[in-house]
């Protein structure tokens, strides 16, 4: 594990905290979309089916079963123990608009034509485009609260670091890069 992989996942987990902990605290989702919270859940379900099937390390284990727990905690906070205070008539995004088109992609384009692989890939694509129900909400309201802003500064956070993991293990996946770059290390 490289150190833009583990900011990238403190980030992540930090916003998914930081909305826990809101709701908890105030005993009220306002301001929360609960479709966004919908599709995390379903990222984080159709993401890390795999844990069924292998073990990559007791970390990354640990990470997913964390994201899919919290996944699932905030939306049953959002639609069961606090669904007084969810505000539906403005968390109104047509989220069918999101899942069809990703589905087909998916199947469309993806790594290896195998039910995990498409599974792992439309996860992909629908995180890209998860935050837009919380976005087209406070588009709707024109507020948003500072809480809400600060969970979506750690969410966007983590993205950048992603992807920087990612370039770095294309790079050193690369044939011989390993080798010039253990010789640089020493």
């Amino acid at each position: 594990m490289n150190i833009f992989r583990l900011t990238g996942d403190l980030s992540h987990l930090a916003a998914i905290i930081i909305l826990l902990l809101k709701i908890w605290k105030t005993r009220s989702c306002a301001g929360i979309s609960g479709k966004s919270q919908i599709l995390f859940a379903i990222v984080f379900t159709t993401r890390y089916l795999d844990l069924l099937s292998s073990f990559i390390s007791l970390y990354n284990t640990s990470m997913k079963v964390i994201y899919i727990g919290c996944a699932y905690a905030t939306v049953y906070l959002i639609y069961m123990k606090f669904r007084a205070t969810y505000d539906g008539n403005h968390d109104s995004f047509r989220v069918e608009f999101l899942v069809v088109p990703v589905g087909g992609l998916a199947v469309l384009i993806n790594h290896d034509f195998s039910f995990l692989e498409i599974l792992w890939t439309f996860s992909i694509y629908l995180e890209s485009v998860a935050i837009l129900p919380q976005l087209f909400m406070i588009s709707k309201t024109g507020e948003a609260e500072t809480i809400t802003t600060h969970y979506l500064f750690c969410q966007m956070l983590c993205h950048p670091d992603q992807l920087t993991d990612s370039v770095f293990n294309i790079f050193l996946k690369c044939s011989g890069v390993n080798t010039i770059f253990a010789s640089i290390i020493k």
